[in-house]
């Protein structure tokens, strides 16, 4: 079984090099892309397993990756690196996601047309024998997770209320800060 934490080759040997770094510091590798264009960027999404990372844990990830990388020395042109964390419409790389993250919104694609195309939209509703399954307009539905080029979450109202919670809950939202207002407005 494969993951979409890393795409191509290059991401594959990137992550062979980085993920044991990120894990010797206790967090997970969710994905990395090597991207070019006018300048190379590679790009690492990390979090702690029960999630909830921090800018100053994306800065620690950055200098032992950074170390790494200039003792390996895997890319040979100049590149920027880029350490951030999943984000609320977090992708999903690995089969435990979907699994954690069952009830939400997603948008899932494959690599083929199944029954006439490579886009799926709906409410994850977890999985079962390696089978993702997503409810969708037609019903319920099962997808290979080897079928799977690209999965994310949805931006959405209770997504973005449960993060603020889980950030609150977790101290990384201060008490002294205002409630987040989520009455509509109406103008005059």
């Amino acid at each position: 079984m494969s993951d979409l934490i890393a795409s191509s080759a290059i991401d594959r040997r990137l992550a062979d090099i980085v993920t044991p770094v990120i894990e010797g510091l206790g967090y997970e590798l969710v994905r990395i892309r090597l991207m070019s264009g006018k300048r190379i960027i590679l790009q690492i999404m990390a979090d702690k397993p029960e999630g909830g990372i921090v800018v100053d844990d994306c800065a620690k990830i950055s200098l032992a990756v950074s170390a790494t990388l200039d003792v390996e020395d895997p890319i040979e042109d100049e590149y920027a690196l880029e350490v951030s964390s999943p984000g609320i419409d977090r992708p999903l790389t690995r089969l435990k996601d979907f699994e954690t993250f069952s009830g939400y919104q997603v948008k899932l694609m494959t690599h083929n047309l199944i029954e006439g195309r490579k886009r799926f939209a709906g409410e994850l509703r977890g999985v079962e024998n390696d089978e993702i399954l997503i409810e969708i307009a037609e019903g319920t539905i099962g997808l290979q997770f080897d079928w799977l080029s690209e999965a994310k979450l949805l931006l959405t109202d209770e997504l973005i209320a449960e993060s603020l919670k889980a950030r609150k809950d977790a101290g990384v939202i201060k008490e002294e800060f205002d409630e987040v207002d989520t009455s509509e407005t109406t103008e005059d």
